[in-house]
């Protein structure tokens, strides 16, 4: 499976989810957060070793875990990466395995390997990779390839990539067959129904109720996304008089506050990571409107030409604050983003 999705409307919360799903049917688990810096071949093996560790517990078939670490030993001897502790102390490389200098043949071995030994103690592997696209082309396609070997041998080996609407296209752009390998899931707002719920079912459990005009007018501020309702839920409860109600004149007055906590914090993180150029760019993309734009709109509103502004639209690709939804098109990753953008940059 593989999730994308804009900021905030909780693909980490359903990767933690799959976890304890993992961990309530006694399957190892581990979690990446991708990182631009992340080394794939050094962090897979770290939690590969990890998970045979949690594999071998108790000793099970001893021999068989021996040679899975000789595996794993073999892929850090052949791409030089650092002994995983004294678990592997004693272990020898398996020649033959894991060892033919081609980073995606190796990984796929190790995943194979690891896939068996699970298989055989009648468990499975979960490893979920927050942020999978700063994976970026490359090593994406290079954990495509080794999933699909696993996925062939029907093996219970799952790996569990989450990222921004990107992600899907990086990963057909690395290997053809990851349609064919992955179930995507596109992770969006809310429906108000469903919006109006995750205010409501809380509060009632604590003997308290929304009012009708309270509820739709912090639905339609929130235009559903999953952590702005909990932002403007907080502060609507932080504010109402109460003691059984939360009504539309306390919500008249938790709007600024949430609205400033979401400027100072969830906004301004991203924000301020940006370059001069880069924020005239995304200034130029808010007062266009939410969007997406095209791009040669976005560069015409700046006074540039396309070529012009293309590498300011490229590092804000890069950085995570805007995607290209289709081809000649721009978006921003951060629901609302155009608006509190407006409300810090004047054209």
């Amino acid at each position: 499976m593989l999730l994308s999705g804009l900021r905030g409307v909780g693909k980490t919360v359903l990767l933690n989810e799959f976890c304890s799903i993992a961990q309530r049917q006694a399957w190892v688990f581990q979690q990446i957060e991708a990182t631009k810096e992340l080394d794939l071949s050094r962090i897979m093996a770290d939690r590969i070793r990890i998970a045979l560790l949690q594999l071998s517990a108790g000793h099970r078939l001893a021999e068989r875990a021996r040679r899975a670490l000789g595996v794993l030993k073999s892929f850090r001897v052949r791409w030089h990466l650092p002994e995983g502790g004294d678990v592997e102390l004693g272990i020898e490389p398996i020649a033959g395995r894991a060892d033919t200098g081609i980073l995606q043949e190796d990984l796929a071995d190790l995943f194979i390997e690891v896939g068996e030994y699970a298989s055989e103690q009648e468990v499975g592997i979960l490893i979920t990779i927050d942020e999978a696209q700063y994976l970026g082309r490359d090593q994406l396609g290079t954990l495509v390839m080794g999933l699909h070997k696993v996925s062939q041998r029907q093996l219970p080996f799952m790996v569990v990539p989450a990222g921004l609407p990107s992600l899907p296209a990086l990963a057909g752009e690395a290997r053809s067959y990851a349609e064919r390998l992955f179930t995507f899931v596109k992770i969006n707002s809310l429906q108000p129904e469903e919006a109006a719920t995750a205010l409501t079912v809380p509060a009632e459990a604590h003997g308290v109720r929304w009012h009708t005009d309270a509820l739709d007018r912090i639905v339609d501020e929130t235009a559903g996304y999953p952590y702005f309702l909990q932002e403007f839920g907080k502060h609507a409860w932080n504010f109402a008089r109460g003691p059984h109600h939360i009504t539309l004149e306390d919500i008249k007055h938790a709007i600024p506050f949430a609205v400033e906590t979401l400027d100072t914090g969830f906004f301004s993180i991203r924000f301020d990571r940006t370059t001069e150029t880069e924020r005239a760019y995304l200034a130029a993309m808010a007062h266009l409107g939410a969007g997406p734009h095209a791009s040669g709109t976005v560069a015409s509103a700046m006074g540039r030409t396309t070529s012009q502004v293309s590498p300011f639209r490229n590092s804000l690709i890069s950085k995570g604050l805007c995607h290209a939804p289709s081809h000649g098109r721009i978006a921003f990753t951060v629901p609302m983003f155009d608006q509190f953008v407006r409300r810090r940059v004047s054209l």
